[in-house]
């Protein structure tokens, strides 16, 4: 059967690793029983985010689970469990990583170096395998930004309630001259009237 047309994406180098369509869930079964769907395979995290790598296999009997970390700084083997019998975490991994029934597992407080590729490999009891991929990209909140953002809204702000104010001012000089003008005019057209009535 025929995958679907790959689209363009920065996940083309693993295919070196596992040539076959990581997004395609034909190719996830393997002629022995043992199939593995992945859901989301490609996911954007922020720095101490917990993230779900989430997965959903079956097969005819017990299978083992395998989760390994491929990145820039090298390949590191996250945890390995068997349904029932066993489960290994990695001591880097020890206090971070959640897994579950259907083969996922929950990786907390993430950071820039857990960026990268996650590959999931399930085997049943009778030899036969399957895996799957997973991208991760982690992305850093530059408070450095939120700072500026909030010293530029402080500054717009005093400068929005100056112009407030230089307006009432101008508005309030506006009227006391236009009061004392009212009365100038008043008082000279008493003077005027006066000087016809003494003439």
């Amino acid at each position: 059967m025929n995958c679907p047309p790959k689209r363009s994406h920065p996940a083309q180098d693993a295919q070196l690793l596992h040539p076959c369509c990581a997004h395609c869930p034909f190719c996830l079964s393997a002629p022995g029983g043992v199939s593995l769907i992945v859901p989301q395979p490609n996911i954007n995290a922020t720095v101490a985010q917990n993230i779900l790598l989430s997965v959903e296999y079956s097969c005819r009997g017990t299978a083992t689970v395998e989760w390994k970390h491929v990145s820039s700084w090298g390949t590191a083997r996250i945890v390995e469990w068997k349904s029932g019998d066993y489960i290994n975490i990695s001591t880097a991994y020890k206090d971070r990583v959640t897994t579950f029934e259907n083969g996922s597992i929950q990786l907390l407080n993430v950071g820039m170096r857990d960026a990268g590729y996650y590959f999931v490999t399930v085997t049943e009891e009778y030899g036969t395998n399957t895996y799957g991929t997973i991208i991760l990209n982690v992305y850093e909140i530059i408070y450095e930004d939120l700072h500026f953002v909030a010293v530029l809204f402080a500054f717009l702000a005093a400068v929005s309630a100056i112009l407030i104010c230089f307006m009432w001012l101008c508005n309030k000089s506006l009227y006391l001259f236009q009061k004392k003008t009212h009365k100038l005019t008043a008082s000279t057209t008493e003077e005027i009237e006066l000087e016809t009535i003494e003439c």
